[in-house]
């Protein structure tokens, strides 16, 4: 993404990063050798479930809530191929919202250092099983919004 997608709020923190590397499989390529379009929802994926599990609000814990995160936007910018073989890194930027929402950029780098492809995610918050949209952050995560704008959370961190 060339520009972030989401509002900017003036005494916000910084957006928390974290990234992962994998390989490109033979399973994820189509036959002209080079990953298929609709193995980078998985690749989002990874990243995503990585830094959700290391600030601890990840899908378990949502779940351990009672709250579901269905995903509600979910945008791609292709701008090169990956191909058999290679290895590469996804980055995520959880950016900050006091809404009861999760807004992730992604990009995703190839060994040569190049930007591959870039998207973002809008995920909502409900009240599960009674599937209602919430308004405002549950409990559990105003507690991990309050550590993060309180600087208690260390960002940059890369597994």
């Amino acid at each position: 993404m060339r520009k972030n997608p989401f509002k900017t709020f003036p005494d916000a923190p910084k957006p928390l990063s974290f990234s992962v590397t994998r390989r490109v499989r033979f399973e994820e390529v189509d036959a002209l050798g080079i990953v298929w379009h609709g193995r980078y929802p998985s690749y989002f994926e990874d990243v995503r479930e990585a830094l959700g599990d290391r600030y601890g609000i990840g899908y378990l814990d949502f779940f351990r809530e009672k709250v579901a995160a269905p995903l509600r936007q979910l945008h791609f910018e292709y701008l090169k191929p990956l191909s058999l073989r290679e290895n590469f890194t996804i980055k995520a930027k959880l950016h900050w919202s006091e809404a009861a929402r999760i807004n992730l950029t992604y990009e995703i780098i190839n060994e040569k250092g190049e930007l591959t492809t870039s998207g973002y995610s809008v995920q909502m918050m409900l009240d599960y099983p009674e599937k209602s949209v919430l308004m405002v952050p549950p409990p559990f995560f105003q507690a991990f919004l309050k550590c993060w704008q309180e600087n208690f959370i260390p960002d940059d961190h890369h597994e």
